[in-house]
């Protein structure tokens, strides 16, 4: 369901903008409909966009703009996080994980466009700069990683041991 959504966003809003779509999450707003938090290459921007019958930009801000990015708690299971431009603004994606998508798509793309490191702060460093080979490639990765080592522990844990009396 997300890759046709992601296929329609693309073509509806930022292809026409000769732009590219590269992470978008769902996020609680209060009015009505669903609602998506974009972010976009060309002149990277950061998009709400709001869908309810047809797909539309309710608001647009630069990169460039953007001071911090602030995720309220790092130890605390909290989907809300604060986007300081001209003001802050309060963003609650629909989990944890979404939110740290995002994210982890700003950073890469104020790394590449911007020149500059964005101002990242209670965040959980190890979910936004992972270090290891593995981890680096996504959640997916990890969790198939977890998954094999589980199924190894079970595996072992039933062979029979040999007994030396």
């Amino acid at each position: 369901m997300s890759s046709l959504l992601r296929e329609e966003m693309q073509r509806v809003l930022f292809r026409p903008a000769k732009q590219r779509l590269v992470e978008f999450i769902e996020i609680e707003e209060p009015s009505h409909g669903r609602h998506f938090l974009c972010s976009g290459t060309k002149k990277s921007h950061t998009k709400r966009s709001s869908i309810q019958e047809c797909y539309r930009r309710t608001e647009v801000w630069s990169l460039q703009d953007l001071t911090l990015v602030d995720g309220r708690d790092p130890d605390v299971d909290d989907p809300c996080f604060l986007l300081h431009f001209d003001k802050v603004r309060t963003v609650t994606a629909i989990s944890c994980s979404a939110k740290y998508a995002i994210v982890r798509a700003l950073v890469a793309l104020s790394d590449r466009h911007c020149q500059r490191s964005l101002k990242l702060r209670n965040f959980d460093w190890t979910y936004i700069k992972p270090t290891s080979f593995y981890s680096n490639r996504g959640d997916c990765v990890v969790l198939t990683q977890i998954c094999f080592y589980a199924f190894n522990l079970v595996c072992l844990s039933m062979c029979p041991v040999p007994l030396d009396a």
